[in-house]
């Protein structure tokens, strides 16, 4: 820190001043103030000047300078403390609480704005969807909370009449899950009148002067705030806020936590009833109360959806339980008709608070945190509440808001000053004890029981018969007035500062404040007739129906009294005070330098003051007599034993002490810390700093330890797994199989005995492992199965066999038929029942050819119909040897009228559906086209037999034979390429061919 702020700046931490002096700590403050720095420390608590100024602390850049940085290595700053509190609050899972005060003015406020801003920014890196949402109305839950429970005082133009503090919960991992908020004392008699110079409530002007004209007709309001008594003090000033862009700012936080439109409305309705009914007057006639303006009463009506009779008779009048179930209306005296009237306003603007905080709570609420899955949930705890008041008047708020100070100084005291040296002497530690200032005295004087100030206000409040204020400031004049910081005229009749029968003072931390007795008794019993409470309970609308659920008791019930204001309030602040007493605090102070809220006056006496009445000089003191950080040996040993080769990872001395010992002189240390008895105490913060970067240094190589340690277990234990699971998967497949193969014997043990050799058996299915076992056994199956069957056919009968397996591959799924079913004879020609009458002419016929040519063997003969040269069809012949394709004329004794060499033969096509259609393919490309016909029986199947003997002779004499399947067929004829296609005509007798436009159409007879 003192490498980045030069002795310009002066001290940036106090506990470093030369002389601990009022004067120097002043002059200090001072220095500090005049050159920009705002913030300063005391030790862990930051004192905090409010610049009256906009200063460029608070950007992005600034947050990323003090992300996980410890606190001594920036500058003083709000973010340092908030990164403090939450880097304890995540490492060691403890609740933590930041708890700033100061007087009206010094910049409480803004202080809570500003670390709720951090902690958002530095949460939720990954950016997860519902964290963001709780992070959004986190954050827009201010601007509500400060339109409805902020207003300008003499002293502060955002002064919080309220009391705040929001818990935040954290999951394990440190983001925001939820939140709660906490209200305390709403000063709502500034509903009813303000001091000069201040305002109402501000939502109160952001409605009336930045709402649209058609929402303010709707409300039969107008732009003027002077119209209504409720704001008509805060219009004859300046206004202090920009209301018009605060109106807007509110409605767009109402939308983001959650609000509805109709919820909105109805807020709008009921800010606006209230300034409608600050307007109603009461007259006398005779001797009944009358509302001077009766239209008032129906906007009221219309604005709160009740009954107009019901509230007319709720102003005017009350009903009384008599008693045996009796009820007596009783009628309001002008005077008590505008008393009712201000407790009914007091009332509806205190329940809309309240329900606000309730619906902002519902808003921010964990959702589904089961501490069991998510982790342990921790909170960080920031309390805004109002600061020490002394106004011209003082009254029964100013009382409660300084008690409620003197308690938070209470705390502070037993927590920083008491406790500190309270544990020194307990642990053992020398060090010189230091004086302070204790407010115990005045803490009991305000709330002990049965002789305080609350409790003898309680007992005035529930006497019989008619008790004043003033006889309530003789009873505590008879029984206080011993007591060191009480007084009054009565008690001290020289000092004309106070008025007799009306003032007493009481000597607080802070200073000397003289309160008004006046209206404390009201104040406190906080009477509201049940006749509102049931008018309400029955309104139409939702949303103020809800703020009045006590509405729904009858009137005869007898219910408890309820408590006063001033014991609610002061439980809550007990409450209050227990609950920042079981967190780690960390503190902010906040200065106010002058009252002209200029941003370079320094009022060395008003800050003199501030200081006395903070204690901070006697904080200043404990912080250089004692020691900045402490913790228990086992938990200290717990964090940094890693940084020691003693200690890592377990110590085996005799004690935690001794290794804690160990572990500091091996830093060198050991000059700059102290041994207790269960405690390890550490004077500067830097010793720290550096235990943690050593630390931080360590852990990625521990986690990389741990994580190699437990992937190797996981590794092995998923090995083992593994292994397991093979040795049952291998167990499993060997049942399989043997399964398997013992089924395959069973079924096919006797196959040679059946006559299809097997072909019917089915085989079973194989394990996975076995697929290609059996592809190959069934491989193996059908040539076994060929085998048994070609050894029963007859060597004569082979060439037929090879001639249909070779038609089989040829045209097996593409043709319909090719005659696979019956003997192949090849010659047909020659066989008396397919040619009767020229059988015998053929045989000699072709005998003669043999003679000539001498051919080996006849592979097919048969009759058939051929297209000539004019595209005619004619009856012809074909004889296919060995050696040639020949053409023959049967009219002329079978005269050879073309041979074709066998050899030029390139190619075969043929159709796919019945018709006996065959095209000769040659080299000369001269295609022969002929049809098969007359054959016996009629509609025999002869194309496939032709086909299977020429490719059986080609694969004999070693040539390739192609063969086309195809429906529309290609040929040259007479040196042109001609389509070849087949039609089917039902009346046709015998096939024909035709001229086409493309080409020839066989017309083959069928359906």
């Amino acid at each position: 820190m003192a490498e980045l702020e030069g002795p310009e700046f002066g001290k940036a931490d106090f506990v470093l001043l030369d002389e601990v002096t009022m004067e120097q700590f002043l002059e200090n403050l001072r220095l500090r103030f005049s050159q920009g720095c705002i913030y300063t420390y005391i030790g862990e608590v930051v004192v905090a000047v409010n610049p009256y100024q906009a200063l460029a602390l608070y950007g992005p850049p600034m947050v990323e300078r003090y992300r996980g940085r410890e606190l001594y290595e920036r500058p003083p700053h709000l973010f340092a403390l908030a990164d403090a509190a939450y880097k304890a609050m995540k490492r060691r899972a403890k609740d933590t609480c930041i708890v700033i005060s100061g007087e009206s003015g010094a910049g409480k406020t803004e202080a809570s704005k500003y670390i709720m801003q951090y902690i958002a920014a530095i949460t939720n890196p990954t950016q997860r969807t519902e964290v963001e949402r709780v992070k959004n109305v986190l954050l827009k839950s201010n601007c509500v909370l400060e339109a409805f429970g902020n207003a300008k005082t003499n002293r502060n133009d955002n002064s919080s009449r309220f009391g705040k503090y929001m818990d935040i919960n954290f999951d394990f991992k440190g983001d925001p899950t939820g939140g709660h908020v906490h209200n305390y004392l709403l000063e709502k008699s500034r509903v009813l009148q303000q001091q000069p110079g201040e305002r109402n409530f501000h939502a109160f002007y952001q409605l009336l002067l930045g709402a649209p004209a058609a929402l303010l007709t709707s409300l039969h309001l107008c732009r003027d705030p002077s119209t209504y008594c409720y704001t008509r003090e805060g219009a004859q000033g300046d206004a202090c806020t920009d209301d018009a862009s605060g109106y807007r700012a509110v409605e767009e936080a109402m939308a983001v936590i959650g609000f509805s439109p109709e919820e909105i409305g109805s807020v709008r309705r009921i800010l606006a009833a209230i300034l409608h009914l600050g307007n109603l007057r009461f007259t006398q006639e005779e001797e009944t109360t009358l509302v001077e303006d009766t239209s008032g009463v129906s906007v009221l009506a219309e604005l709160t959806a009740t009954a107009p009779d019901s509230l007319h008779r709720a102003l005017l009048a009350r009903t009384v339980a008599a008693g045996a179930g009796e009820l007596i209306e009783k009628g309001h005296s002008p005077k008590e008709a505008a008393y009712a009237r201000d407790a009914c306003a007091k009332a509806i603007y205190e329940r809309l608070f309240c329900w606000i905080v309730g619906r902002i709570n519902a808003g921010i609420a964990a959702r589904e945190y089961d501490a069991r899955v998510h982790g342990k949930s921790t909170v960080i705890g920031v309390l805004d509440i109002y600061g020490f008041e002394i106004f011209d008047k003082n009254s029964f708020e100013q009382f409660c808001i300084n008690y409620c100070n003197e308690k938070l100084q209470q705390l502070f005291i037993e927590l920083i000053l008491r406790q500190e040296q309270a544990e020194y002497q307990r642990e053992g530690i020398t060090w010189q004890t230091i004086e302070y200032f204790s407010n115990e005295p005045i803490v009991e004087l305000v709330e002990q029981p049965h002789r305080g100030i609350l409790a003898l206000l309680d007992e005035a409040c529930l006497a019989a018969g008619t008790v004043t204020d003033s006889l309530f400031l003789a009873s505590m004049d008879t029984r206080l007035g011993h007591h060191a910081h009480y007084t009054s005229r009565k008690l001290c009749p020289t000092d004309k500062t106070m008025e007799f029968n009306r003032d007493f003072r009481i000597k607080h931390y802070a200073g000397d404040v003289t309160y008004s007795v006046e209206g404390f008794l009201d104040k406190n019993k906080d009477t509201l007739f049940q006749d509102f409470k049931r008018l309400f309970y029955n309104s139409a609308d939702p949303v103020l129906r809800a703020m009045w659920p006590d509405g729904e008791q009858s009137i005869t019930e007898v219910t408890k009294r309820p408590l006063t204001t001033g014991t609610l309030f002061k439980n809550s602040i007990v409450a209050l005070v227990e609950n920042l007493a079981c967190k780690e605090p960390y503190y902010v102070r906040c200065i106010k330098p002058n009252d002209q809220k200029s941003p370079t006056l320094f009022d060395m006496e008003r800050c003199q003051h501030q200081v006395s009445y903070l204690g901070l000089l006697e904080n200043v003191r404990v912080r250089r007599a004692g020691f900045a950080y402490r913790q228990p040996y086992h938990r200290f040993l717990l964090r940094y034993k890693m940084t020691c080769e003693y200690t890592w990872p377990n110590h085996l001395m005799a004690s935690d002490r001794e290794a804690t010992q160990a572990l500091l002189e091996q830093h060198g240390f050991q000059d700059d810390v102290a041994y207790g008895h269960t405690k390890v105490f550490i004077r500067t913060p830097r010793t720290l700093v550096c235990l943690e970067q050593e630390r931080a240094q360590l852990i990625p190589i521990i986690v990389l330890l741990l994580q190699k340690a437990w992937r190797g277990a996981l590794a092995r234990r998923r090995c083992r797994y593994l292994r397991a699971a093979y040795t049952i998967m291998a167990c499993y497949k060997r049942h399989k199989v043997r399964a398997y193969l013992h089924e395959l014997l069973r079924r096919f043990q006797a196959v040679r005995t059946l006559p299809d050799f097997g072909k019917s058996v089915v085989w079973p299915e194989p394990p996975a492992v076995l697929a290609h076992f059996q592809d190959a056994s069934q491989r193996l199956f059908r040539r076994w199965r060929a085998r048994q069957i070609i050894k029963n056919i007859p060597p004569s009968e082979m060439g037929q066999i090879r001639a249909k397996v070779a038609a089989m591959v040829a045209l097996g799924g593409l043709r319909e038929a090719w005659g696979c079913q019956r003997t192949w004879a090849r010659d047909y020609l020659s066989s008396p029942s397919e040619n009767p009458a020229l059988a015998l002419l053929f045989a000699r016929r072709l005998q003669s050819l043999k003679d000539k040519v001498h051919f080996g063997s006849v592979l097919f003969s048969c009759h058939v119909r051929k297209i000539n040269r004019f595209g005619k069809s004619q009856d012809r012949a074909i004889l296919v040897t060995d050696q040639h394709v020949y053409k023959l004329d049967p009219r002329k004794r079978y005269l050879m009228m073309r041979a074709i060499p066998l050899s030029t033969v390139t190619g075969l096509s043929v159709t796919s559906c019945r018709a006996q259609l065959v095209v000769f393919h040659t080299q000369s490309q001269e295609d022969l086209a002929v049809c098969l016909h007359k054959m016996q029986p009629v509609g025999d199947n002869r194309v496939g037999e032709l086909v299977g003997v020429l490719l059986e002779h080609c694969r004999a004499t070693k040539r390739e034979l192609q063969v086309r399947v195809s429906d529309c067929i290609q040929l040259s004829f007479r040196g042109h390429r001609r389509l070849l296609t087949v039609e089917t005509r039902p009346n046709a007798a015998t096939p024909d061919f035709s001229k086409s436009r493309n080409g020839f159409v066989l017309y083959w007879p069928g359906k």
